[in-house]
């Protein structure tokens, strides 16, 4: 019976430390695979045994019980009386009944060790379920009013959808396979209770289509990804799966249905597909504590399932003592062990990641001409024009260059927003390039990051410390149909941990005034609004009309979806009517283009003077960091302390010797009114009048007569008809410009703020941070992130087409209407990525490290603490092993 207790344990710990798993060949199982011996030989052979020896203590009271037996007997025969009647014969068979055997007590060890163990362990994750007793839980409160908590809250969501929706393999001869989710006919509501039901891959096989494909030279495998019985065994799936592949794919691509290696006899495919449903099945999560969370809980189930207080008595105190002693443990270094492994994925997790690719898109107009031959003899960018901008169809006349192989010089230059990708060139095109643009990054318009939204925004945490001015981000609504990976069971909470961890790491980037918008729709409206309790508002949005059914197989039909601003500290702009708005006569702005020609001191200020030839007035569109000008007549020089009586006492007489238009920058003039520091006054100018002029910021305690947004806009026409803009297709995901105006609307941006959206999606908010700026002539930038492929085919193509044709409506079926875009230049880098850092770990074993000491002690306290630290090392950083993954 020990032996099926002992079985039962060992078979719990092969699946939490990930032994059962030796068919792949991926990420954190990878690395336990090269371990997997030295791992199952401390668990049996040191660990386990000491289960034993604790409970050797026992042993040794029931051994001095038996030999204090004897000499009782002995005693009694010894002065003729009967044993059995004895009080203390009695007495000490009656505690001898209640001393276990050390077989007995090790199967209550495994038993309760296997319990243990096997609450928490979930397909590669540990579930935070705190037992309070039976199947009742607690939660952390710490006295909040209102506190929403939900089962993965001390963990990372670690889960892209990158091998979801995309795993692409290539053959030996470099020929691309792709295995593609495609949705079943029959549809499923993921958030519906799930009725002892779990998700599974399967392969795709619906009347009429194909589930098999080869597309330019690729192949292509279909699957679906859908709720089955529990029962379901995703293994069996796979298994039929490549069984009727076989008979269905086409004969080209027989090497799939080749033996891996000569040491792995699975076929290719059946390998592929091994990986790639477990990608997806395992691993959501990284505990942020785990050993900390486990001990916890072991001091709470020892205390409350094992010991059971109330029923303690001094005859099976021993007995119940050595049980928690072994427990107690072996439990503990177990979790040592396990919280060593865990804390070494989230130091991984954690790792700033490498930039490993850096690349500038400019439009023509930046580049030098004596760069164009290189570029008109450079195929691949041609090709990619072609692709992007259809420029194949531009045709000449007299006077204008067609489209030719290979590009003409003449051409380039009549094309100015032509949007050069430098990937396409050597690093000495590169070199001279860049070299060719004063301070690069100042001239670049935005930044795009491919990469997972998390990493993307720790790495330029400290670049953008409070220095970003306004936030809109478009997550996945969770609706189980749009990319986003929850585990099983785990549905929303899976969701708010994403969500809670990267907005967490977003608000220390903000401005502490920065509006935060967040677009949802009621799967997770009420969850986000109750896990971040300093939501501000939220408006409700029509973006569907009541009569479009999407779904017939649905409750209610959502017209309705939100955008919740975070932000308490926000405030929005106000409503006005034209002639009501007191920021149309802020329309000014003042450039000192050289040092000031002279410095004056008069009545107690000092003043830079600039002649006409050394400042610039501009007109900008109206905004709060512009200037209101005023003509200094009438009642204005009578203003005690103001501009116009220091101008009309001190500067008027200054005319014939200063000249017409002479600016005077008075400094320390009206602070408290503007907050500027200065005023602007400035002689008339010629031809301009008797009067002389002076510039005003924008009123630091203006009294706001206007009206407050509503938190209700109707853009169901503009949602239903906004599929072309921006050149790309993006269904059911694309917000439209007239939604992102709105947004600029209320959050009136100053001319240089940076904007910034993690959940880049078609790129929409790049498109709309340039249609502003052309608006009123601003400098406002943009920081997008989206990652994996989707960054190549929606967020960057889209950035590009918004560049070379820039109206609303110029383009249709992904081609370009109008060719007349706009200048610009953004950087965009790619990121190493989690499973990257996993795939380069290389482990060198020290064949001495467990040796060399002779002792069994340092063996222990290795396998338990500084096993993974310890062999990972050099690797960890190595850029050497990320280019040769990459490669």
């Amino acid at each position: 019976m020990a032996t099926s207790y002992y079985e039962s344990f060992i078979k719990k710990l092969k699946e939490i430390f990930m032994m059962d798993h030796a068919e792949l060949d991926f990420g954190i199982y990878r690395i336990m695979n090269q371990k997997r011996s030295d791992i199952q030989d401390f668990l049996e052979k040191d660990l386990l045994p000491q289960v034993k020896q604790l409970l050797a203590e026992n042993n040794s009271a029931a051994s001095a019980l038996n030999e204090e037996l004897k000499q009782a007997i002995q005693a009694c025969h010894s002065v003729g009386i009967n044993p059995e009647e004895s009080p203390k014969v009695m007495e000490i068979k009656k505690h001898m009944a209640a001393s276990a055997d050390v077989t007995a007590l090790e199967n209550e060890v495994y038993s309760h060790l296997t319990t243990f163990f096997s609450r928490y362990y979930d397909e590669g994750d540990f579930i935070s379920k705190r037992r309070y007793k039976d199947n009742t839980y607690a939660i952390p409160y710490n006295g909040e009013e209102v506190k929403l908590y939900w089962a993965n809250a001390d963990q990372y969501y670690i889960k892209t959808s990158e091998y979801f929706k995309n795993y692409t393999f290539r053959l030996a001869d470099h020929r691309a396979v792709h295995f593609v989710l495609k949705e079943a006919s029959t549809e499923q509501n993921n958030n519906k209770a799930q009725n002892n039901q779990e998700r599974r891959f399967a392969l795709y096989q619906e009347e009429g289509e194909p589930t098999v494909e080869i597309i330019d030279g690729e192949l292509n495998i279909y699957f679906t990804y859908e709720l089955m019985p529990k029962a379901t065994k995703q293994n069996n799936l796979n298994i039929s799966a490549v069984e009727k592949l076989k008979s269905i794919i086409p004969s080209e691509w027989e090497a799939l249905m080749q033996p891996v290696s000569n040491t792995d006899s699975r076929l290719l495919i059946e390998k592929h597909l091994t990986d790639y449903t477990a990608k997806n099945s395992f691993d959501y999560f990284i505990h942020k504590d785990l050993g900390g969370f486990l001990r916890r809980e072991l001091d709470f189930y020892i205390k409350n399932e094992v010991m059971h207080l109330d029923d303690l008595d001094t005859a099976h105190i021993q007995a119940q003592l050595s049980t928690v002693k072994a427990i107690k443990g072996v439990g503990d270094k177990i979790i040592r062990m396990l919280a060593s492994i865990e804390d070494f994925q989230k130091k991984l997790w954690l790792k700033k990641k490498f930039v490993v690719q850096t690349d500038y898109c400019i439009t023509l107009d930046r580049v030098p001409e004596s760069l164009y031959a290189e570029i008109c003899a450079n195929e691949e960018q041609r090709k990619e024009w072609v692709h992007l901008f259809a420029i194949d169809e531009i045709e000449g006349n007299i006077t204008t260059e067609g489209y030719s192989e290979p590009l003409t010089e003449k051409f380039l230059k009549e094309n100015p927003f032509l949007v050069l990708d430098t990937q396409f060139f050597s690093a000495e095109f590169k070199h001279k390039l860049l070299a060719s643009i004063d301070n690069m990054d100042e001239q670049c318009n935005g930044l795009l990051i491919n990469s997972d939204n998390f990493q993307a925004l720790r790495l330029i945490a400290n670049t953008f410390n409070k220095a970003i001015d306004g936030i809109y981000t478009d997550p996945p609504y969770n609706t189980g149909s749009d990319g986003f990976l929850y585990k099983d069971g785990y549905l929303h909470s899976s969701w708010i941990s994403m969500m809670n961890d990267r907005l967490n790491v977003t608000q220390s980037l903000a401005k502490n005034n920065a509006p935060i918008f967040i677009s949802l729709n009621s799967n997770e409206f009420n969850n986000l609004i109750s896990a971040k309790s300093e939501i501000d508002t939220w408006f409700s949005i029509k973006v569907r009309h009541e009569e479009r059914i999407l779904r017939r197989d649905i409750k209610y039909q959502d017209v309705i979806e939100y955008l919740i601003q975070l932000n308490p500290d926000f405030i929005p702009s106000r409503i006005y009517s034209e002639s009501d708005d007191p920021l149309n006569d802020y329309v000014y702005s003042i450039q000192e283009i050289s040092a000031p020609d002279e410095i004056l001191d008069i009545d107690g200020f000092k003043i830079e003077k600039f002649y006409p030839e050394h400042f610039l007035i501009n007109h900008t569109a109206p905004c709060k960091t512009s200037l209101k000008r005023y003509l200094i007549r009438g009642s204005l020089i009578t203003q005690s302390a103001s501009a116009s009586e220091f101008y009309e006492n001190n500067l008027r007489a200054r005319r014939v010797q200063d000249g017409y238009g002479c600016l005077y920058k008075v400094l320390k003039m009206g602070e408290k009114g503007d907050g500027l520091g200065y005023r602007y006054i400035m002689q008339p100018e010629i031809n301009g009048g008797d009067n002389g002029i002076y510039f005003q910021g924008f009123p630091l305690n203006a009294v706001d007569k206007g009206l407050p947004h509503p938190n209700y806009y109707d853009y169901q026409a503009e949602f239903n008809n906004c599929s072309n803009e921006g050149g790309v297709k993006f269904p059911g995901g694309k917000k439209p410009l007239a939604f992102l105006d709105k947004i600029f609307e209320i959050s009136s941006f100053n001319r240089d703020a940076i904007i910034l959206d993690f959940f880049a999606g078609s790129g929409s908010t790049m498109h709309e941070v340039i249609n502003s700026n052309m608006r009123d002539n601003a400098n406002r930038k943009y920081i997008l992130v989206e990652m994996g492929a989707h960054f190549d085919d929606k967020t960057k193509i889209r950035a590009l087409r918004s560049i070379y044709s820039n109206k609303k409506n110029g383009w249709r079926n992904e081609k370009p209407i109008y060719r007349d875009g706009v200048s610009q230049c953004f950087k965009y880098i790619r990121l190493e990525q989690y499973e990257d850092t996993l795939n380069n770990l290389v482990l060198k074993e020290d064949s001495n490290l467990f040796n060399s000491a002779g002792d069994p002690g340092f063996k222990e306290s290795c396998m338990l603490g500084y096993m993974m630290d310890t062999e990972a090392r050099g690797s960890l950083f190595s850029l050497e092993c990320l280019s040769t993954h990459l490669l």
